[in-house]
């Protein structure tokens, strides 16, 4: 079992920025791909990007194309999702989720290809 930290959200205007964190509780993210969600109220789960075990592949999901961006750093074992530009359709809990196994380029794209996730981030964007 994983433990997954997310860290950063909080409130910010249209237009701000904010920088997402996840952290494990073994240290362990670089055996794991890895993949930020969000839910806003009344909506389903959806894909907001997504990186490879060997972090040289990512995704992003349309609606953040161009302004939120997902990286890793193996040193301190731990994934970003740095957010531009903000939106207030930005706005929702976000979750970090990792994934065992796998080819090391592979980018995982759905909520049933994670095993492991956290317990979310609110990010409220004002208008």
């Amino acid at each position: 079992q994983v433990l997954l930290v997310e860290s950063g959200g909080g409130l910010v205007q249209a237009g701000g920025s904010l920088r997402l964190s996840c952290a494990a509780s073994e240290r362990t993210l670089s055996l794991y791909a890895m993949g930020w969600f969000r839910q806003a109220p009344g909506k389903e789960r959806e894909i907001v990007a997504a990186i490879s075990m060997s972090g040289d592949r990512t995704y992003s999901a349309d609606s953040v194309k161009g302004r939120f961006t997902i990286s890793r750093d193996r040193a301190t074992e731990t994934v970003y999702l740095q957010m531009n530009s903000l939106k207030p359709a930005d706005t929702a809990v976000y979750y970090c989720a990792a994934g065992v196994g796998g080819y090391s380029t592979y980018v995982r794209t759905q909520g049933s290809e994670y095993d492991f996730w956290g317990r979310g981030t609110q990010v409220t964007v004002s208008s």
